[in-house]
């Protein structure tokens, strides 16, 4: 049984306090018994009895550790090939005794209470370390948390000061219409009050005069009757027979007998009297403007057709209290629903009285349109219909300003002529994009399906009299359209497309790798079609912009007037290879329109051409 010594408190007290040591703990149990004042305790016993048994693990662990040590220096002396094995084996055995000892050393509490030996400082301060990070990550999430209660706490807030004002606002706007409500019945009530007397005053009239013409006519034939009666009384016979004729032509010219009588008004005033059962129903239905129903877009009416849209929609239900329509429309390249995030905001068309609106002059410079419509009243917006995405096809790209020529400053899409060589200056702000056009962010709208893009590297710059820039998009298929304006002073212009090949010392039309319309201003002024350094002169006026149209697959090429869409020339081959648009220009500038859509009248005027035969017959 375990015996308690003199220093027995004190070390129990030590472990207790975490810091007991392991000679502190062999010590005790190695020194001799002696009287001690204090009461033995059996958790105390207990507690040191585990303590002296850890301590002696750990002493014999160390005493192997330092005999490995030992045998492991003895074979490194003898250096033989199977001590060198044996070595390799000693050395495995002692990391795992160290970590053994260095293991057993790692004692914390037990959950009753009784204590343990905790030798690793280090493991102490790892510990300290985890509880406080733990500490920082929950009183950080606590700090948001609040946080968000705080921003949640001020948007109810202003929600209430918003609630007190817009019902204040519509309790405004309802006393306002009833009091224009009574107004106009209070207008109405004076009219047909006015106009029922006024009905009142002619008819009184009327009949008051009549009331006194008989009046008159009857004082008239008393007074001829009292005559009559005193003419018959009379004895005398000389005047009699004078008498009673002059009695007679008073009594046939006696204003009764001219006298009417009939009312000349009635006093029936039935065609006045009003019944408002009808509005006092309605009146009695007034309710609160009620929210518009949610339009629906018919995609299978809307139209895509010369860069303009024409999008319908329809109700579940006529409303005739709808005042106006809101549409909505944005730019994007992702088919489907609208992304939180998209590259272009949305553009809003008001006031749209119809429904149904067309869109015109657009560039298709994305590959989708996505369009939204709400209905409104005078009062409130509805909610906005289900997005519907439509598709428009447009050839859309940019020069290649990396291999053009030095002597042409090219922005964007426009291109100008500068002799003292400025094209050296800014090696293109877009390094991340790649020289060839095969990788263009407008090849994937236009690809082919039936060829897959090859890597290539970028071609050489022209030089030399080859006044040329490209454009980074490659044409491999399909119909494709657009439009150049050029400065018709310029002393050399030509537009039209080459092949990849074409060389950096080439002109436009010199070769069979090029097809171009030329206009020369330097001697005289003319515009021919070349190819293949053969060339036409063309009989038509220079126009300010040129429509470039390709049909791949036919193998077509024309030209036209951008602005009449009148037909200038027509190329006609079988495209070997893809084609890229080609510019070309000296002491002048022009501009390029991309994302335009092949117009109407240049498909149904090649439908037309279709069967007739080439135009370039001499050129090919």
């Amino acid at each position: 049984m375990l015996r308690m010594t003199a220093d027995t408190p004190n070390i129990i007290h030590s472990h207790q306090s975490g810091k007991i040591s392991v000679g502190d703990a062999v010590a005790s149990l190695k020194a001799p018994q002696r009287k001690h004042h204090y009461p033995e305790s059996p958790s105390a016993a207990c507690a040191l009895r585990t303590t002296a048994r850890k301590a002696l693990v750990v002493g014999v662990r160390t005493r192997r550790c330092v005999a490995l040590r030992q045998h492991q220096y003895q074979l490194r002396r003898a250096n033989t090939p199977k001590n060198r094995g044996t070595e390799r084996r000693q050395r495995r055995g002692l990391r795992l005794e160290r970590r053994r000892c260095i293991g057993g050393a790692r004692w914390g509490t037990r959950r009753g209470g009784s204590p343990q030996l905790r030798v690793s400082t280090p493991d102490k301060h790892n510990f300290n370390q985890r509880e406080r990070e733990s500490l920082r990550k929950i009183t950080h999430t606590l700090a948001m948390k609040n946080e968000e209660i705080s921003n949640f706490a001020c948007t109810l807030k202003q929600s209430l000061d918003n609630l007190e004002a817009n019902s204040n606002k519509v309790q405004e706007d309802l006393e306002s219409e009833f009091t224009s409500l009574h107004s106009v019945l209070d207008e109405m009530k004076e009219n047909m009050l006015t106009r029922i007397k006024q009905e009142r005053a002619g008819r009184t009239y009327e009949l008051q005069s009549q009331l006194s013409a008989c009046s008159k006519a009857l004082e008239s034939s008393e007074e001829l009757l009292e005559l009559a009666n005193q003419t018959l009384c009379s004895s005398e016979t000389d005047g009699f027979t004078q008498a009673a004729k002059d009695i007679k032509d008073s009594v046939t010219m006696a204003p009764a007998f001219r006298l009417s009588l009939k009312a000349k008004a009635s006093d029936n005033m039935s065609h006045l009297m009003v019944d408002f059962s009808q509005e006092r129903e309605m009146l009695q239905g007034l309710k609160f403007l009620p929210v518009p129903a949610t339009p629906e877009i018919q995609v299978s009416e809307c139209q895509v057709c010369d860069n303009t849209v024409t999008v319908v929609w329809t109700l579940p239900e006529p409303d005739s209290k709808i005042d106006h329509y809101i549409l909505e429309h944005r730019r994007t390249n992702h088919e489907g629903p609208p992304r939180i995030r998209e590259d272009y905001p949305w553009m809003v068309v008001e006031g749209i009285r119809e429904m149904e609106h067309t869109i015109t002059g657009q560039r298709f410079d994305t590959r989708y349109l996505t369009f939204r419509v709400k209905a409104c009243n005078k009062a409130v917006a509805g909610d906005f219909s289900e997005p519907v995405t439509l598709e428009t096809h447009a050839f859309n790209f940019k020069l290649d300003s990396s291999s053009s020529h030095q002597n042409l400053k090219v922005e964007d899409l426009s291109v100008e002529w500068d002799s003292s060589g400025g094209k050296i200056q800014d090696i293109r702000k877009e390094k991340n994009r790649t020289n060839s056009p095969m990788h263009s962010p407008a090849r994937s709208a236009l690809m082919s399906p039936k060829r897959a893009p090859t890597a290539r590297p970028g071609r050489d710059r022209f030089t030399a009299e080859s006044y040329t820039v490209l454009a980074d998009t490659m044409i491999d298929a399909g119909q494709q359209y657009w439009e150049v304006r050029f400065d018709k002073e310029s002393k050399a212009f030509a537009v039209g497309v080459a092949l990849r090949s074409l060389g950096r010392f080439d002109q436009l039309g010199k070769s069979g790798a090029s097809w171009c319309i030329h206009l020369n201003n330097w001697l005289q002024q003319s515009l021919t079609a070349k190819h293949n350094n053969k060339a036409r002169t063309l009989d038509c006026p220079i126009p300010n912009s040129i429509g470039v149209y390709v049909n791949y697959d036919e193998g077509v090429l024309s030209f036209y007037n951008a602005k009449t869409k009148q037909l200038m020339h027509t190329f006609k081959t079988k495209f070997q290879q893809p084609v890229i648009p080609a510019f070309m220009v000296w002491n002048g500038s022009f501009s390029v329109v991309t994302g335009l859509q092949v117009p109407s009248m240049v498909q149904s005027g090649q439908r037309k051409n279709s069967g007739t035969s080439s135009s370039n017959a001499s050129l090919t």
